[in-house]
């Protein structure tokens, strides 16, 4: 079997040669996957803005967030708008980046493991994780952009 350049190893060669001739489609499975959690997220949220806005005690207001009212309609549409960026792969860089912050926000307000009793603070550390987990993806896409099947290619060969 020939060796891919830029091989990790010669015995791996036939996964990297995988990565290479599907790399497009796997980056927008990946786009898919990583953006959908924050598209389908941030349009529940702005079809119905008072239980994330004020209501209850896991709202912005119930989290302590000041200026949540005005957080919450910069947040949601940030996080909607920014899922469907990454999918499309429109502006993927700067969406990766602005759902990078977003999430790193979110996580801060809403997965403050360390103020909750146990057993509740087992879920949050996990979440705290996911979203920790998910900051790596973002900063992958951020580096890798988008791919050639994405609006920005297309736009690029305009």
């Amino acid at each position: 079997m020939a060796r891919v350049p830029n091989s990790s190893h010669p015995a791996l060669s036939h996964t990297d040669a995988i990565a290479a001739a599907w790399q497009d489609v796997l980056l927008l499975i990946g786009r898919v996957a990583l953006g959908y959690i924050f598209a389908q997220s941030g349009l529940r949220k702005l079809m119905d803005m008072d239980p994330f806005i004020s209501v209850g005690p896991n709202s912005l207001v119930g989290r302590g967030v000041p200026w949540a009212s005005f957080w919450g309609w910069i947040g949601a549409p940030l996080e909607f708008i920014g899922g469907i960026a990454i999918i499309v792969g429109l502006g993927t860089r700067y969406a990766s980046l602005a759902i990078l912050l977003f999430t790193i926000v979110a996580t801060m307000i809403a997965h403050r493991y360390w103020e909750f009793p146990m057993p509740a603070r087992q879920l949050q550390l996990t979440m705290f994780f996911k979203n920790l987990s998910m900051a790596g993806g973002l900063i992958l896409l951020f580096v890798t952009a988008a791919g050639r099947i994405s609006v920005d290619n297309w736009l690029k060969k305009k």
